[in-house]
């Protein structure tokens, strides 16, 4: 089963068992999905699962820095409904590598590459993203690629 016929099957589940927080989390989903699909011409075939979970992690990402900026501006309810959003998205996403999993991969995709410093940073996560995928967050690549290259 692909991943868009999951999220319109839990879709379904939510809306038949009157679930109404999850299904508005899902039918956003599912618009930024409609909307992806009409912006790349594929409304007629869909998109591939992968770049589904891209736009799920793109969703996730949003929420947390929404519930940051309500953090910070003392709004806990509107903070706990960002997160409970998070939450619910994340079902979609491929389980996430540890931190010391994508040290691994990091390590080993320099010593592939033969390169050090700075200046290869953006090759090296480039590398790290492409063999990872959605299995981790780019910021978390980015910091590690960064510590690794000093």
């Amino acid at each position: 089963m692909s991943l868009k016929e999951r999220i319109d099957n839990d879709l379904k589940t939510a809306l038949l068992g009157g679930n109404r927080f999850n299904s508005e989390v899902l039918r956003g989903l599912k618009s930024v999905i409609l909307n992806e699909e009409v912006a790349q011409s594929k409304r007629d075939v869909g998109l591939s699962d992968e770049v589904i979970e891209q736009l799920v992690a793109r969703e996730i990402k949003k929420r947390n820095e929404s519930a940051t900026i309500y953090d910070g501006a003392n709004r806990p309810e509107l903070s706990e409904n960002e997160r409970a959003e998070a939450a619910v998205l994340s079902d979609y996403l491929p389980a996430q590598l540890s931190e010391m999993e994508i040290s691994t991969v990091v390590d080993k995709t320099i010593a592939n590459l033969g390169v050090s410093g700075p200046s290869a940073m953006g090759q090296v996560i480039g590398a790290v993203k492409k063999e990872l995928g959605n299995s981790a967050d780019g910021a978390l690549i980015a910091q590690l690629v960064k510590k690794a290259l000093q």
